[in-house]
């Protein structure tokens, strides 16, 4: 009997009822294949390796994090609450100490869903991570948190969720948006007045290989997790940056993964993209999982593995060295940096369109942001579609200062229904959500 060195639980859910449509690439044979290359590998008999079934999300758990227009029930599926719920699940199983670490390999995915949610953006329509962070927040207190996504495409949804929200760390590391969808994660994009400096984007070329994935954590990532030192570390486990992915660009291996996974050690990981679903996914999952659960990973490999594919140019490997030695000055300046963008300003505004793609939707939005020295400040938005709805939703945030939590009452009690169809108020403090 192999016995692991720590405790893992597993959460699996594949939604055999929900597909965009029956040959998209987000679709059921995603999980069917690593399940049953688990079970080929026999990862149920390992002595310290649980299997659990997901929970089911509540309202107020979507609540929590997003503005669904015009509600919940609305928005999203059975499928929906079952794999926010499979998240919730795996965090608790943390939590309650049941394990050491979990793995939600749950679908549909979340990591592009925003705050606004309108439709169904990038294969996404409840943000998993944000839903089950915010759920534990709320069970066990405030926590400090860092996301580390892995997703070849920019999270830009988990990005816009905590935009403002220095107790959450964002890291994604993804391919360049200018040559992938969702065409953000610069940079730049550094986060707002209440959170600057603690949404990080590290976006890497076409065709980085493992070379250039685990230099960048270990020049990067790693050195601020040992800086901001969180309670909870969470792998948003995207698995597309895998060289044989049909929609994207780049060089990953199975071994590559599972190597992050074991430096990145995390306590939490849940499942994204990843859409080469025989070629990649049972070797990636059965890679992270040896991984997770301290076993040795050493002699998993795709059928076609060579070396070649994944590694990457030395012009690739000089760009990496140089971004990522931006980004890590970006990280130690960024009390500086603040200063010069918000020094002496009161409200930031930051005007926005977003893309529907799955549903074609297009969206304007202006977020405001409020200044306050006692807190992380209340913010706003004001959006339209080209659907017509028209939306002002409110967020008290959870460290919200009196004053704070009178103005976000007084803006959500002073917004007119004549001029908005549907008006939102997200009160953390006090864990309430109103609508009218």
């Amino acid at each position: 009997m192999i016995k692991s060195k720590n405790r893992l639980g597993l959460v699996f859910f594949p939604a055999f009822d929900w597909a965009i449509d029956p040959a998209h690439p987000e679709r059921e044979e995603r999980l069917l294949y690593t399940q049953d290359q688990l079970f080929e590998e026999g990862i149920e008999d390992i002595e310290g390796v649980s299997f659990f079934n997901p929970v089911i999300a509540t309202n107020k758990d979507i609540e929590r994090v997003h503005f669904c227009v015009p509600d919940v029930e609305s928005r999203l599926t059975k499928s929906h609450f079952i794999s926010a719920g499979g998240a919730i699940k795996a965090a608790h199983a943390v939590m309650n100490k049941e394990v050491d670490k979990s793995f939600a390999l749950i679908r549909p995915p979340g990591h592009h869903a925003q705050r606004v949610v309108l439709g169904d953006r990038g294969f996404c329509i409840v943000n998993m991570e944000a839903v089950m962070i915010e759920n534990i927040r709320e069970k066990y207190g405030d926590l400090r948190v860092a996301i580390i996504d892995t997703d070849c495409h920019h999270g830009d949804g988990t990005q816009d969720i905590y935009w403002n929200d220095k107790d959450t760390l964002f890291i994604s590391f993804h391919q360049d948006g200018r040559t992938l969808y969702p065409g953000t994660g610069s940079v730049e994009e550094f986060g707002g007045p209440g959170g600057y400096g603690y949404n990080i984007n590290i976006p890497l070329p076409p065709n980085t290989g493992d070379e250039g994935f685990l230099y960048v954590l270990d020049n990067v990532v790693m050195p601020i997790l040992d800086d901001y030192k969180p309670d909870i570390i969470i792998n948003s486990a995207g698995q597309d940056n895998h060289y044989t992915d049909p929609i994207t660009n780049m060089n990953f291996s199975a071994q590559g993964y599972a190597k992050l996974n074991h430096k990145l050690n995390p306590d939490i990981a849940v499942l994204e993209g990843g859409y080469s679903i025989e070629g990649a996914l049972p070797y990636i999952n059965l890679g992270i999982i040896l991984a997770m659960a301290g076993l040795d990973y050493s002699q998993v490999r795709e059928p076609d593995y060579s070396i070649e594919k994944s590694s990457q140019s030395s012009r690739i490997t000089e760009y990496i060295q140089r971004l990522s030695d931006l980004v890590y000055n970006k990280w130690q300046n960024k009390e500086k940096l603040w200063h010069r963008e918000f020094s002496g300003v009161d409200v930031v505004d930051r005007p926005r369109q977003v893309y529907y793609d799955t549903d074609g939707i297009m969206e304007s939005q202006n977020q405001r942001f409020y200044i306050c020295k006692d807190c992380s400040g209340p913010s706003t938005i004001e959006s339209k579609s080209d659907r017509g709805s028209k939306i002002f939703a409110i967020t008290i945030p959870r460290d919200g200062c009196t004053k704070c939590i009178d103005m976000g009452y007084s803006l959500y009690k002073g917004a007119s229904s004549i001029k908005y169809s549907n008006i939102y108020l997200q009160d953390r403090p006090n864990d309430e959500f109103h609508s009218k």
